[in-house]
């Protein structure tokens, strides 16, 4: 072997003894030729103790039929997203997600190889977040409403955007059916709050509402979260469960779809039509009464031409389609959120303020918000816990969005409307001085620019007006 081959064998030894994955590789015989140390870790072994010994030498619970390295070795198959529990040598409960592959030199089968992923505190997290799901809602036959997991309605999407009217008076016509609804937008739209109050305006209102993001959990654990698993179904599995059970009656919310496994989209798909679940190793069928609602943050059609979204799936779940607009569509939003959020804000930190000044506005009306409504609410606390004022002023915005207008002020357009300009809570003194920079902004942009001309146009003198242009910050008239 040459130098140049053994010093790459030396990286690639280095490089998968520090992943966060085990490896474990066979030969044919079934004897461990290689065990990285996250494999190590999670078995509670030292590497030493496996290398050169048999699987079954090391492992004694496992057997030839739950062994997956032995059982690709004598299939030469692959096995994917394997879910396993076990007890380690430290007596630890481990959960792992393992994929197994054979290992072949030409066309002869030459060893196994299997990669494990400990998934052991999302497992735990997910088994949580499903256990308080199922305590917070209504026992059988009971009389109980509340607790059903909505905190919205329909109400609660502040809104004078004609666009944005047109998708609530949509949502509450299909919150008279049972339909699936898919509902796009851009991260922070606001698309649980409107999946939300279309469950309220339901007749499943007092029924289960539970969501689960599609990309919170790797594909193993999400298809035993959603269609449950009976013991025995994989090493250490119980009976429990999946969520299409605990919704029934109610409503299923999947968010992210498009980052839903392409084999669990076929198993969704079944449900859909079928209405029924199988558990994962279960043989029997459970009736499920579960509307479907799910969201992504990408458009459904470019899920489906990239290959992410199945489109016999797409094509179910469109019945009722519905598009948020970003917040960059709905500007005259912004000073109807930027109100309710100092509200909500004035509330929660025993605050007193009354209003944005007229710079503070044009930043918040003229900003990209890549982060939609989201962002502008983290914006608005953000400025609430800086300022001790009545009024938020430029000074107290996040300082992220002052960067941004000073590297570009030219992509943020110096005037904003009157009706936008009207709504907003100031004083004489700042409402006299939104006035005149408006005035000021007006006389440069149609003198092109031209400090003399617009000067003449308001009969100041040239100095005043650079003067007042640096006042209110219009410097980018001064480049």
């Amino acid at each position: 072997m040459s130098e140049r081959m053994q010093h790459c064998d030396l990286w690639l030894a280095e490089i998968l003894d520090v992943v966060d994955v085990g490896i474990h590789g066979v030969d044919m015989k079934g004897v461990t030729l290689y065990y990285n140390q996250s494999a190590a870790k999670l078995d509670g072994v030292n590497p030493h103790e496996v290398i050169g010994r048999h699987v079954l030498d090391v492992f004694p619970s496992l057997s030839e039929e739950t062994s997956s390295l032995l059982r690709v070795l004598r299939s030469g198959q692959k096995i994917s997203h394997r879910q396993q529990v076990y007890t380690n040598f430290r007596g630890q409960e481990v959960h792992t997600s393992n994929t197994t592959i054979p290992v072949y030199s030409g066309k002869k089968l030459v060893g196994a190889l299997e990669v494990a992923a400990d998934i052991t505190e999302v497992k735990h997290l997910a088994e949580q977040v499903v256990n308080l799901q199922a305590a917070k809602l209504p026992k059988e036959g009971s009389a109980q409403t509340a607790g059903n997991g909505v905190e919205f309605t329909l109400s609660n999407l502040l809104t004078n955007a004609t666009s944005v009217q047109t998708v609530i008076a949509l949502a509450r016509k299909f919150a008279c059916t049972s339909s699936p609804v898919l509902v796009y937008g851009e991260t922070g739209t606001g698309k649980e709050l409107l999946v939300q109050g279309i469950h309220s305006a339901s007749v499943r209102a007092n029924k289960p509402f539970i969501a689960q993001n599609c990309a919170a959990l790797p594909e193993a654990l999400l298809e035993g979260i959603l269609f449950g698993t009976v013991k025995g179904s994989f090493t250490g599995a119980e009976n429990r469960p999946g969520l299409f059970e605990l919704a029934t009656g109610g409503t299923l919310f999947l968010d992210e779809l498009n980052s839903m496994p392409l084999d669990l989209q076929a198993k969704l798909l079944r449900v859909l039509e079928d209405q029924k679940v199988r558990r994962l190793g279960d043989n029997k069928q459970i009736s499920v009464d579960v509307r479907i609602m799910a969201a992504m943050n990408i458009d459904p059609e470019d899920a489906v031409q990239s290959g992410i979204l199945r489109a016999d799936l797409y094509y179910r779940v469109r019945v009722a389609t519905l598009r948020l607009p970003p917040l960059h569509e709905r500007r005259e939003d912004i000073p109807l959120l930027i109100d309710h959020f100092i509200k909500l804000f004035n509330h929660r930190f025993d605050k007193h303020v009354r209003g944005v000044s007229h710079n503070a506005l044009e930043y918040l009306y003229n900003a990209p918000w890549p982060g939609n409504v989201r962002e502008l609410k983290h914006a608005i606390e953000a400025a609430m816990i800086v300022t001790d004022d009545e009024i938020i002023e430029c000074e107290h915005l996040p300082l992220y969005l002052q960067k941004a207008k000073a590297n570009s002020p030219t992509a943020w357009s110096c005037s904003v409307p009157d009706d936008v300009l009207q709504s907003v809570d100031m004083s004489l003194k700042n409402r006299l001085a939104a006035i005149e920079r408006q005035w000021l902004c007006q006389a440069m942009q149609e003198a092109g620019g031209n400090i003399a001309m617009a000067a003449r146009s308001l009969d100041l003198p040239r100095q005043t007006l650079q003067s007042k242009i640096k006042k209110y910050g219009l410097t980018s008239f001064l480049k």
